[in-house]
């Protein structure tokens, strides 16, 4: 047996996987009496070995040529070509191609995804998402929590549990909530969900029914727009201005069951809604008897003074379904989000998300719940908060010094991102194009308008970079730039 070797030779430019090639030349000596009945075949290892390829590949082949019938593998002892060949002996082993859908689908609904930062390449810098810094989470502390869940909590943890969430994580939240954001909630109002997604998600479904028309700020937020859309709702845009919502627009809308709105800092363009358009917001709102969908993303970040206060801190007629997350804070693989409203409305949602999601997980959610606790997730976010600020000033340092002339913006005073408006004669969407050639990504206007028409402004998200990486991408971006133009100008 040591003399076998394979009669068909590996080809790595082939679409055949090679698992497959391995199978079907395994077989083909079969065919041929090269392997005969009974006969024993090289280890998963050693043959791995002897062909340059991963055991697992050569497992997988094996598992092919078994399921055909060709090959046998008796535990302890090895495997060996079957005593008879399989009744098809002619056809070659391959794997089997899934079917076609064979039922009537409906219509698909349209989503737009929004380019995401763990998406790019190696190598490249991402101004495109968002997201918190992961390298900077406090990864033993949070270890050391769900450790001390899991000992406290055991098995329960790991159990069916009640679709609202962990007891002790909603009061954590139901305090700080109150202390911090001046909101009159309680355990009983509060579900925790998987990311603000899925806040967003479950409002929609517990809120909305085909037809209904809900209205969102343009540019906006694209994922809370699909998830309307997939409830069969209308998605109606209103228009954004240096005051956020332009809400004497939309008290000029026909009838609308909900506002979605980012007030305290607009997605994406940043913008803080204006004290007299929150009043005027909340008065409508109240005599239309329309709820709002208040999506508080990046509360916890402020820079230049106190944070505005959510509109859910003025609801005095349970008009506001706040959504709120800890994936900016701390990492958005945890998907740790919740949703604060009236009592009933929790109570409908809570039946809702036991049909669709049952819960969450128990054990993230206890050791987040202990952090909470004991202080370390405020201590992280005043952390956080200071790191931030150095890294919004250096990017704004940065896009002064090389794109002074090629970029309009205001300082935020706050959250995670800088909206920036392109000088005439530069197109923004071609210039991300050009920034992808430097090795940066970033996104420009057009990506968050609701019929995908040109913005010409660009997003910059700062806070998953190093201060030197920062100053690094306004470099890259400033190449973009420069290459853009001299194509132009050929």
């Amino acid at each position: 047996m040591a003399r076998w070797t394979l009669t068909v030779p590996l080809d790595s430019q082939s679409p055949t996987p090679r698992f497959v090639q391995i199978a079907r030349a395994l077989a083909e000596d079969v065919r041929r009496g090269r392997l005969r009945p009974g006969e024993p075949l090289p280890g998963s290892r050693a043959l791995a070995v002897s062909l340059g390829v991963h055991r697992n590949t050569v497992l997988a082949a094996y598992q092919e040529l078994e399921a055909q019938g060709w090959i046998v593998t008796t535990p302890g002892l090895g495997t060996f070509v079957a005593e008879m060949a399989p009744e098809d002996a002619s056809a070659e082993p391959s794997v089997q191609a899934a079917p076609d859908v064979g039922f009537v689908m409906p219509p698909a609904v349209e989503t737009r995804a929004l380019p995401r930062g763990s998406s790019a390449p190696r190598g490249m810098l991402s101004l495109l998402t968002g997201s918190p810094d992961v390298r900077l989470l406090p990864s033993e502390l949070l270890a050391r929590a769900y450790r001390r869940a899991l000992k406290r909590g055991g098995q329960r943890l790991l159990d069916y549990a009640a679709p609202l969430g962990h007891a002790g994580l909603r009061e954590a939240l139901a305090g700080m909530l109150a202390s911090l954001r001046g909101m009159a909630v309680t355990a009983e109002t509060l579900l925790i969900t998987r990311g603000s997604q899925g806040a967003l998600d479950l409002a929609a479904r517990t809120l909305l029914r085909p037809g209904d028309s809900v209205a969102v700020e343009s540019p906006g937020y694209l994922p809370a727009w699909d998830a309307f859309r997939l409830t069969g709702a209308n998605v109606v845009p209103v228009p954004v201005d240096a005051e956020g919502l332009r809400v004497d627009v939309l008290e000029q809308l026909g009838p609308v069951r909900a506002v979605y709105l980012t007030p305290h800092h607009q997605y994406p363009t940043t913008v803080t809604l204006s004290a007299e358009r929150r009043q005027r917001l909340l008065a409508w709102a109240k005599a239309s008897r329309v709820a709002l969908i208040e999506d508080d993303y990046d509360h916890e970040f402020h820079f230049d003074g106190p944070p505005v206060l959510p509109l859910a801190s003025q609801d005095r007629e349970g008009l506001v379904l706040y959504v709120g997350t800890l994936s900016k804070v701390l990492a958005p693989g945890l998907r740790l989000g919740f949703l604060a409203a009236p009592a009933q409305f929790i109570s409908r949602a809570a039946s809702v998300r036991a049909a669709v999601d049952r819960q969450g997980d128990g054990v993230t959610e206890a050791a987040v719940a202990e952090l909470l606790e004991e202080g370390e997730v405020q201590r992280h976010v005043r952390k956080m908060r200071s790191v931030y600020r150095s890294r919004r000033d250096a990017l704004v340092e940065a896009l002064r010094a090389s794109l002074g002339s090629a970029l309009d913006f205001t300082v935020p005073a706050g959250g995670m991102t800088l909206w920036a408006r392109c000088a005439p004669g530069v197109d923004a969407a071609r210039w991300a194009e050009w920034g992808l050639r430097e090795g940066v990504g970033f996104v420009h206007g057009g990506h968050y308008t609701f019929d995908r028409a040109p913005l010409n402004a660009l997003r910059l998200c700062f806070t998953s970079l190093q201060e030197d990486e920062l100053r690094e991408a306004v470099r890259r971006m400033a190449g973009g730039l420069e290459g853009m133009l001299k194509d132009i100008h050929r």
